[in-house]
């Protein structure tokens, strides 16, 4: 694999974080919805950008 350049490794960053902020708006909508369907849905996009941003992760190391 190629280094990132700078750029490229600011935009990660910026994309990882912004991963983790979707993530915890999802959860915290979550625990507010009383639809059992529409609280399932945003608990699996919850899990699912936890899930991306450990992915994008993997390359900052």
């Amino acid at each position: 694999m190629q280094s990132l350049t700078q750029t490229e490794v600011e935009n990660l960053r910026k994309i990882i974080g912004e991963h983790g902020m979707i993530a915890n708006k999802l959860e915290a909508y979550a625990q507010t919805a009383t639809d059992f369907e529409l609280k399932t849905m945003l608990q699996r996009d919850a899990q699912a950008a936890k899930t991306a941003q450990q992915q994008l992760l993997t390359f900052l190391q």
